[in-house]
């Protein structure tokens, strides 16, 4: 996935308060698309230090903390320790790298992972593979900001044309709106966040 080196760099100071206070907007509105999920398997896809599945822990009956960034993992790993944490595993596995055709969840979540990913359809389609029949990909990320300008990630996405792009590789039942808005929360940038809901 695009921009793990700069996550191995961060990941012991991560943890800002504005990331949390993201992470916990984030699961909020995340929480509002759970059907029935407390006797379901989740995803924390591209998890960073699972600020965002931390929180949504108890809504599931299993939580994968997923990054590419081994720093990232051991960062949860101590909080899962540290906790007693025990409906919860990490793996730290590279999707735009490769597939895995042994890993099923009914919930897999990304909170402002999207963007850093190089080729979108590729990743998502992955995804599709990976979900169990009638499982939902929820995807937290930032509106398309054409004042952001980087070769690093992704400006935002148009809801419309990400909708679009997953209809293609099969999801269905695409719903998503705009639940956000903050200031510099983006590079710098005022910007909005949507969450968007689609099943297999």
């Amino acid at each position: 996935m695009g921009n793990t080196d700069k996550f191995e760099m961060i990941a012991n100071i991560y943890d800002t308060s504005e990331r949390i206070k993201i992470a916990k907007v984030s699961s909020n509105a995340i929480r509002e698309y759970l059907v029935d999920a407390k006797g379901k398997s989740a995803i924390d896809f591209g998890c960073g230090t699972g600020l965002v599945g931390m929180n949504l822990l108890n809504d599931f009956n299993s939580i994968l903390f997923l990054d590419t960034s081994q720093n990232m993992i051991d960062q949860i790993k101590q909080k899962i320790s540290s906790s007693k944490i025990q409906n919860a595993a990490t793996l730290c596995f590279d999707f735009e790298k490769d597939s895995r055709s042994d890993l099923h969840a009914d919930y897999i979540f990304m909170a402002q992972v999207l963007l850093h990913i190089n080729d979108v359809e590729l990743v998502l389609s992955r995804l599709y593979d990976v979900l169990n029949v009638g499982g939902h990909l929820l995807i937290v990320d930032f509106n398309k900001n054409e004042k952001i300008v980087s070769d690093m990630v992704h400006n935002g996405f148009n809801q419309l044309e990400l909708t679009d792009i997953m209809t293609k590789i099969g999801y269905r039942d695409i719903q998503s709106k705009t639940f956000y808005t903050g200031s510099k929360i983006f590079m710098g940038h005022d910007a909005s966040l949507f969450i968007l809901d689609s099943q297999k």
